[in-house]
């Protein structure tokens, strides 16, 4: 059924973007700790190469939902041999990065594993008593530093949580006239990230800092990095934060024994030998899991996908534009591959990149089919996506819709790779099926699926198998990216077009 479907969808798509961006022309080796670069580029060439027209349907026709889920099969196994996940500096992740530059190297890209450094994580002891008793579960947060020998005992200040404040915890007005001096503050999840939470209770002079869920499942996060920890803080489930908030003054003890160590790790980068190098589009992925799980779906799928797209277009496509492709590592410790490969770029290499397409979750077991809010169309939280971003934006949203489901916008938040690249000013856009979000009856009526429940309800967990794969939303998600991958390729201009090289110069 998938197969058949897939030769009528990538009709439909190519034909729903002849008349855009594509219809109506436009203007080695081992890793190494010196600053990440791209592949080099240098002037145009005196005849610009021409790419091929077609090579958007032949990547939609080319590439399969069952081509991905074969990688994310290779994935699972990594995991599966190597302590049963493949985050950033351990073997599993090490794994995959050799995995997936070998394919790569195969295909006749130019391949390169740039190493940056970055801050390993582990907890030995988490635990929490309320009044003298054991209480729930909490979850140490990435880069939490550790409680004084012996934990934590102050009395619980709960952060006011009026339902219609969406950035509870956020400002120090929050903890006004409340005894926040040497507390263990209670604040639920909101607008804010985890970083500017802890901060700011650590301003009002706290102790250490408990996060509550605003939705069902984990709390898992990252305070960005050790220098940005300032608090003991962890995570609690949503039924149990909201347990808490009527103990306000009672006496609770925390522990959190966490340890950090400095290591290296890699991306993957690999770029086409055609295609002009000062029009490079640009698709990203990260590679690492979280260490509870093998990460098959966040973000297996999204490499997977961008594996099996690279694999069908080979080094050597008829593109206009070089293409280069991303796998980011130590992205769930708060997107440092991609931030470390974005700051390694000189100014003009930044301004080489037309185009960025971002892949993270493209397989979520109960979907939604989002897309980034490039031109903020939604006036819901960032504003928009630098110029161009856009056009990226309609051109994701045709190729979604012709795979037969209506799409969504969804905000540029900073939870995924794109963060560094739109900081410096390239259009950017990408793919999401959702993550511990829950799907509401409306998002039920538009897509299907089970209202009430998580996009993904193993998000950040052990059972982040492949049976936690839509296979049907990994193939329409790759028949989006492979036919607009091709099409900015091929032609950056038309009315979803994004700005030349020449355009660009004041980036």
């Amino acid at each position: 059924m998938i197969a058949s479907r897939r030769s009528a969808a990538a009709l439909v798509i190519v034909a729903a973007l002849a008349l855009g961006a594509c219809g109506n022309g436009g203007s080695g080796g081992a890793g190494t700790t010196a600053p990440p670069q791209p592949a080099p580029s240098g002037p145009s060439p005196a005849a610009a190469p021409t790419g091929d027209p077609g090579l958007p349907r032949r990547l939609a026709e080319q590439n399969t939902g069952d081509g991905a889920f074969a990688r994310l099969e290779e994935l699972q196994r990594i995991a599966d041999a190597n302590a049963g996940n493949r985050a950033a500096g351990s073997p599993g992740y090490d794994a995959s990065v050799e995995y997936v530059a070998g394919e790569l190297r195969r295909a006749g890209f130019r391949v390169e594993t740039p190493s940056f450094p970055f801050d390993t994580f582990a907890v030995d002891a988490e635990t929490l008593t309320v009044g003298g008793t054991p209480g729930p579960a909490v979850t140490a947060l990435t880069y939490s530093p550790a409680t004084p020998p012996g934990g934590v005992t102050a009395p619980l200040v709960v952060a006011p949580d009026a339902p219609a404040d969406p950035t509870p915890g956020c400002e120090a007005t929050d903890y006004a006239n409340l005894p926040a001096r040497g507390a263990v503050v209670l604040v639920r999840r909101g607008s804010c990230t985890f970083t500017q939470k802890q901060q700011v209770a650590a301003d009002v002079g706290a102790a250490a800092v408990l996060v509550g869920n605003n939705a069902p499942g984990p709390l898992g996060g990252t305070l960005g990095s050790v220098a940005e920890g300032r608090l003991p803080t962890g995570g609690l489930l949503q039924a149990d934060f909201d347990g808490l908030v009527a103990r306000g003054g009672t006496p609770v003890g925390l522990t959190l024994a966490t340890r950090t160590a400095t290591v290296t790790t890699r991306n993957v980068i690999a770029q086409t030998t055609t295609g002009r190098p000062d029009e490079v589009v640009m698709s990203g992925a990260h590679l690492d899991s979280v260490p509870q799980g093998p990460g098959i779906n966040d973000n297996g799928s999204g490499s997977a996908a961008q594996l099996e797209l690279a694999m069908r277009m080979g080094g050597a496509p008829p593109v206009t534009n070089a293409v280069r492709f991303g796998w980011w590592g130590a992205e769930e410790n708060g997107l440092l591959g991609s931030t470390a490969y974005v700051q390694g770029l000189t100014p003009e290499a930044r301004r080489d990149i037309a185009v960025l397409l971002n892949s993270d979750m493209l397989a979520s077991p109960n979907p939604a089919y989002l897309i980034y809010d490039g031109d903020d169309s939604d006036r819901e939280g960032a504003p928009p996506g630098p110029t161009g971003s856009d056009g990226i934006e309609r051109t994701l949203a045709a190729a979604l819709t012709a795979t037969g489901v209506p799409s969504r916008g969804t905000d540029f938040d900073g939870r995924s790779d794109y963060g560094p690249f739109v900081e410096a000013g390239i259009p950017s856009g990408g793919l999401f099926t959702g993550a511990e979000e829950v799907k509401t009856p409306e998002d039920a009526a538009l897509w299907g699926g089970q209202a009430g429940v998580p996009f993904d309800r193993c998000y950040h967990q052990a059972c982040d198998t492949v049976a936690n794969i839509d296979r049907v939303a990994l193939d329409r998600m790759l028949d989006a990216l492979a036919v607009s991958l091709g099409t900015y390729a091929v032609d950056l201009g038309g009315p979803n077009g994004v700005p030349s090289r020449e355009q660009r110069q004041t980036r």
